[in-house]
């Protein structure tokens, strides 16, 4: 690894991967760019935010456990998003069964909302 990647915390993935744990900082730099991008929707949007992680890594116990790291992302995203674009909190991991179940509800709320002719 290069020398300014020293301290940091990495994973084996696969023979071929190791993966690099993002600071805090990176991720509130991250997520600003991803709600400069979700600003720019032209229908309904929303962020669903899973509050205990969004890969397997991050799990409570795992190499990349650490929450104040994730919600910088969270933080981000919400400094470039307009008021009119929500971000919700969900207290599960994208990897739970509750997760899609939000994000289904939200998507099929939006589709009954839309106007046929």
């Amino acid at each position: 690894m290069p020398a300014q990647f020293e301290g940091r915390t990495f994973y084996s993935h696969t023979p071929f991967t190791t993966l690099m744990r993002t600071t805090a900082e990176e991720n509130r730099e991250i997520g600003r760019i991803t709600g400069c991008k979700i600003a720019r929707a032209k229908g309904p949007t929303c962020v669903l935010w899973p509050r205990r992680g969004v890969s397997d890594y991050d799990r409570e116990g795992e190499a990349f456990f650490d929450p104040p790291a994730d919600r910088a992302w969270l933080q981000g995203v919400r400094e470039a998003l307009p008021p009119a674009i929500p971000a919700i909190e969900i207290d599960c991991h994208i990897n739970d069964p509750a997760f899609a179940h939000a994000a289904v509800s939200w998507m099929t709320k939006q589709l009954n909302q839309e106007v046929r002719p």
